[in-house]
């Protein structure tokens, strides 16, 4: 398993990720129902929407997952908010990334992971990311 490495403005992007005031909420409605929408368009068990700060992967909507906050290193979505365009893992099996993942030799056996995209707020911020 290969951990992301920090953004190249990470300093920033986790202040912008600070000045939302999103992290550590209650649930809301709203959130909750993109992700399940998500799923069933895309018909997976799985949909999130996430924050990556500094040490672990934040989820303020989740379906089909029962995990809170997973370490960063573990966190596919860490990968996703260095990429320009879309972040999309076809079979994690296979990926040198992630082959040996905790998520996907054991539950919840993430194989696929799409979309990936981050949400930029500015230069070089990009906190969040919608990924099923």
């Amino acid at each position: 398993m290969k951990a992301a490495p920090f953004h190249s403005d990470e300093d920033r992007r986790i202040e912008l990720l600070e000045r939302l005031e999103i992290l550590d909420t209650e649930m809301e409605r709203q959130y909750s129902e993109i992700t399940e929408l998500a799923s069933t368009i895309c018909k997976v068990p799985i949909s999130l929407v996430s924050l990556v700060d500094r040490g672990r992967q934040w989820f303020k909507a989740r379906t089909g997952l029962d995990a809170a906050e997973p370490p960063r290193e573990l966190a596919f979505c860490a990968h996703a908010i260095l990429e320009d365009g879309i972040f999309e893992i076809e079979d994690a099996t296979k990926d040198e990334r992630f082959h040996d993942n905790p998520l996907v030799v054991d539950q919840p056996n993430v194989i696929l992971y799409m979309p990936g995209l981050r949400f930029e707020w500015g230069p070089s911020a990009c906190p969040s990311v919608p990924s099923v």
